[in-house]
């Protein structure tokens, strides 16, 4: 891809995302954000990727909106806001909605929407050096990038509430115990681990995986029945499935199950 502010390489099956602006903390502005749903397209829609991660470039994850840029509009700033995060919410949505594992590498400052992109992955570790806070409401904002979809969910409404009001800046430490990241890495470690790990899930039951998040996401608005409904009809689906029944075989004949021999490449 031509893309610039938003970098992607594949490995193994990975899809790396690296949010590239470090000379101004990765800051999210239009062009970027629209950089990243092009990327978040091409992950979605790619056979050669099963499993994507995202990190930034230099010491910091992303520091949130590019505010010198937005400031810029004038009296458009409203125009302008619409227009980013229609790219970013949308980006959002397909890394969310695809069959792939979203890890995040949590490589430093994560704040703004650059929390709120962390929150919005599956999966999150994130180095020693890392800090999150929200920062919105300390310039008079609110959230954005699927912040207040996903924090109150990982963290309790009053957490958030909190680290809203607030803008209470946590650690990595803190991040962990709050649920907001899964592991605290080494710096220097952060990217072998992550890769490690996305590696092995690439070659895992994508299908499943795509299956497991909506019904995650799903029963957020359901009832106890209907939700259990859901379960039985995708559970179904996913023991009739190719994956399933390699899954099943390869338990009953004690072997590694081979869920790549399915990708379509």
């Amino acid at each position: 891809m031509d893309n610039k502010l938003v970098l992607l390489s594949v490995q193994n099956h990975v899809g790396v995302i690296t949010l590239n602006r470090p000379e101004v903390g990765n800051a999210l502005n239009l062009a970027m954000a629209k950089e990243l749903m092009e990327v978040a397209i091409h992950c979605s829609e790619s056979n050669e990727i099963r499993a994507v991660v995202i990190t930034g470039a230099g010491n910091k994850f992303s520091v949130g909106g590019d505010l010198k840029s937005f400031a810029n509009e004038g009296n458009q700033i409203g125009s302008h806001l619409k227009s980013v995060t229609a790219y970013l919410h949308q980006a959002i949505s397909y890394f969310a909605r695809m069959n792939k594992p979203f890890i995040g590498a949590i490589n430093g400052v994560a704040a703004g929407a650059g929390m709120s992109l962390a929150c919005a992955c599956d999966i999150a570790y994130a180095s020693e050096k890392s800090k999150f806070v929200m920062a919105y409401n300390k310039i008079g904002l609110t959230p954005d990038g699927s912040g207040s979809y996903f924090l109150p969910k990982i963290v309790g409404v009053r957490r958030a509430l909190e680290l809203m009001y607030t803008n209470r800046m946590l650690d990595a430490k803190e991040a962990y115990e709050w649920g907001i990241i899964n592991q605290v890495v080494p710096e220097e470690e952060l990217m072998s681990v992550v890769h490690e790990l996305a590696e092995k899930l690439a070659s895992g039951p994508m299908e499943a995986y795509g299956a497991t998040k909506k019904l995650f996401y799903q029963s957020l608005q359901e009832t106890l029945e209907s939700q259990m409904s859901l379960e039985t009809q995708s559970l179904a689906e996913r023991a009739n499935s190719e994956e399933g029944r390699e899954g099943i075989s390869a338990f009953l004949e004690k072997r590694e199950a081979d869920y790549l021999k399915f990708n379509k490449e």
